[in-house]
């Protein structure tokens, strides 16, 4: 909440005061310098949000000749926006940044084929400053658009292009979804759990490859009716999950690709009569506080620092390499910009049985 009163706009030295820092360290955050202890650059970005502060970009706009404006691209309806708090905490991280930058956030949404022509010629029109993209499609053109135009641009997750496309370098933050979805998986394992299905997300997005890669790096014969695909909406994980219990009416555990989708099958197991953990243990992925800790039971779960991540797209946007660097890529897959980040991840566990 910012605190305005009087209509005082708040300076820079009310951050500098309410962070216990000078005004010089508050104008190096501000302006993305990386000279400054990670502690301290929240602590101002916290007194930046809780006064309501805008830095004065006029003088800086007259040499810069920045629009101060960031375009957020969504490939999603509107409506997951309002329902799916993954993306309310990563437009919170963006938003976060995005203000130190002094700029402003423009969100545009991909909901249909026939949007990407109006989105990229936005983006081509010199109105914003940089993009940033997130929940892409396989071979979707959005990668290749921002490339053709020129225009600077961070992804959310990994692109998921395709053969033919390994040539490109895309800058991109990540959390480590492969790993993570190991950790879960040897967690159920070591539960004694032997029937372990999984729920995937939608399969033409790179999050949810990674994480099915993640459960066959542990399960190497899984047959294939332990696998069931959802599409990271609740109504999704609660098919998915009656999915799986009719084809394994002895399932004894699941890992789900998503902590939205996780709550859906709670669900499910629930009016089929299984216990959880009893019966059934469940391992979600996000470690969101509105779901993992309001389930019932409370969720294990794979944690993923959702608004940092957010905040990482708008930091790299505003690096010189964000335009693209040339490639290091590790034959693991796409080759990856010299400033692409994958965040690490961790397993809450709430489940003990």
């Amino acid at each position: 909440m910012t605190e305005r009163s009087n209509g005082h706009r708040p300076t820079l030295e009310d951050v500098a005061h309410r962070a216990g820092v000078s005004k010089s360290t508050v104008s190096r955050v501000i302006n993305g310098e990386p000279r400054v202890r990670a502690t301290v650059a929240e602590r101002i970005r916290q007194a930046v949000d809780e006064l309501g502060y805008v830095p004065n970009q006029a003088a800086r706009s007259l040499v810069t000749r920045r629009n101060n404006a960031v375009a957020v691209v969504v490939t999603e309806p509107q409506n997951r926006l309002f329902v799916d708090p993954y993306f309310d905490c990563l437009l919170r991280g963006i938003r976060q940044e995005l203000v130190l930058q002094g700029a402003q956030p423009v969100l545009l949404f991909i909901e249909e084929p026939g949007d990407y022509p109006r989105v990229g010629n936005f983006l081509g029109g010199g109105h914003v400053d940089g993009a940033l993209l997130f929940s892409l499609r396989t071979d979707d053109p959005l990668p290749a658009m921002v490339e053709r135009i020129g225009l600077p641009a961070v992804f959310g997750g990994r692109p998921a292009v395709g053969s033919g496309h390994r040539s490109h370098s895309y800058t991109y933050v990540d959390a480590d979804n492969r790993g993570g979805a190991r950790e879960a998986v040897r967690h159920l394992v070591g539960m004694g759990r032997r029937r372990i299905g999984t729920i995937t997300g939608p399969l033409n997005q790179a999050s949810a490859i990674d994480r099915l890669d993640g459960y066959r790096d542990v399960l190497h014969d899984t047959p294939p009716q332990l696998i069931a695909e959802g599409d990271f909406t609740l109504q999704g994980g609660a098919d998915a999950m009656a999915v799986l219990l009719d084809r394994c009416p002895d399932l004894d555990a699941v890992f789900v690709a998503s902590d939205l989708m996780a709550s859906g099958a709670l669900r499910i197991l629930r009016e089929r009569g299984r216990r959880v953990p009893e019966d059934v243990a469940v391992v979600g992925f996000d470690d969101l506080a509105t779901i993992a800790g309001a389930t019932e039971p409370p969720l294990t779960t794979v944690h993923q620092d959702i608004e940092g991540m957010g905040r990482l797209m708008a930091q790299l946007l505003f690096k010189p390499t964000a335009s693209g660097e040339p490639a290091s890529g590790d034959g693991g897959g796409p080759p990856l910009s010299s400033s692409s980040v994958v965040t690490p991840v961790r397993l809450v566990v709430r489940q003990s049985a």
